[in-house]
């Protein structure tokens, strides 16, 4: 065997092992070392050179990319994911004649799906899902991801949070926590604006909070502004504290005038 195959190898092994044991620093500087390396063979993307281990080289490289996005995910990093993503994709698409199918393929398509709906890029989104063959969109992975955003566009809030009981993937909980968060935050919203007061169990059940416990937490930190108090959720400190600009309206009646006053005359 080609010794710098075997050298990166040797050094993917010791990362794996630190990923299992969660030591994600030494993870971050391993991947480093490996990506470098990486660089010194032919065959990997863009070259796609046909030399000798090709395959071998190949394979090995898109379970380096694979681990790297799972990784990125554990550190809660979605700029790592982002880039990791990309430079995995082509193992995928190009490459993907030549190596056997990966078992994380579908999973991680899946992820970059789920991100790119909490981060709201929808348009992105519907692109992935057009270059996804017949087969993979019935892929459990990918029907999750496809099912949220349905959910998600009708408003369905409540299919939205109950999908983090049956997530196809254990990766996937993070960002279903973070489109959780999102979800809260555009009711929250709308909650403030159409109403003065609520009631402490209609809050709770609007924010899809399970207890009093849970919303009394998630005011204190998302909405200090709010008042939870004698059993109601206040809004309208909100409100107050909120600039309102005043329209001047005298002003723009005279503008209005003098606009149709030059209109008579042209006609």
């Amino acid at each position: 065997m080609d010794p710098k195959l075997t050298e990166l190898s040797q050094l993917f092994e010791r990362f794996k092992a630190a990923m299992m044991r969660g030591d994600f620093d030494s993870c971050s500087n391993f991947l480093s070392q490996l990506k470098v390396m990486l660089t010194g063979f032919r065959s990997l993307p863009p070259l796609f050179e046909a030399t000798p281990n090709a395959v071998h080289e190949l394979t090995i490289a898109r379970d380096i990319y694979e681990h790297a996005v799972v990784l990125s995910v554990k550190t809660e990093d979605q700029d790592a994911f982002e880039r990791d993503f990309f430079q995995l994709k082509p193992f995928y698409t190009d490459a993907g004649n030549r190596l056997p199918a990966s078992p994380q393929e579908f999973p991680i398509l899946g992820l970059n799906l789920l991100r790119l709906l909490v981060q709201n890029r929808i348009a992105e989104f519907h692109t992935e899902l057009e270059l996804l063959s017949a087969s993979a969109l019935e892929n459990p992975c990918i029907k999750h991801a496809v099912e949220l955003e349905q959910s998600f566009m009708e408003g369905a809030y409540n299919r939205v949070l109950s999908a983090r009981q049956s997530v196809p993937h254990e990766t996937y909980v993070y960002f279903l926590d973070l489109l959780a968060k999102t979800v809260r935050d555009e009711i929250a919203g709308c909650s403030e604006k159409a109403y003065d007061t609520l009631s402490v169990a209609d809050a709770r059940q609007m924010l899809l909070f399970s207890t009093d416990r849970e919303l009394s937490e998630y005011i204190n930190e998302e909405h200090p502004e709010w008042e939870m108090k004698n059993g109601l959720v206040t809004f309208q400190k909100a409100k107050e504290s909120a600039p309102c600009k005043e329209i001047p309206s005298l002003q723009l009646i005279t503008q209005t005038l003098s606009y149709a006053r030059e209109l008579e005359r042209i006609v």
